[in-house]
């Protein structure tokens, strides 16, 4: 049996939030996996292509950061988790549009 420890994301670039502070954006990219026996490994999003990421400084390298899963913690929704950074619900268009 194997549980994911950690999640994998990689910076792919910023935002201003309302507050006017600088943000990343991160993208969630996999997972880290610890099997019973205490082995590790690296599940990894087959749509990811580090080609994409943004790369000022012209590296050979990709950045990919860990986050541990805190299991004790209930996950915070999509939706939730846009309002923490700063996200705010824009109204609803009244458009009368034939489809």
């Amino acid at each position: 049996m194997t549980h994911a420890t950690h999640d994998l994301a990689v910076k792919a670039g910023e935002y201003t939030n309302n507050k006017g502070e600088a943000k990343a954006r991160w993208v969630n990219i996999g997972k880290v996996l610890e099997t019973d026996d205490g082995g590790k490994f690296l599940l990894i999003n087959r749509h990811f292509n580090p080609a994409g990421i943004p790369n000022p400084e012209d590296r050979d390298t990709v950045a990919v950061s860990l986050f541990k899963i805190d299991r004790d913690t209930p996950k915070q929704d999509a939706h939730n988790q846009a309002k923490s950074n700063g996200y705010q619900k824009q109204e609803e268009l009244n458009d009368d549009l034939p489809f």
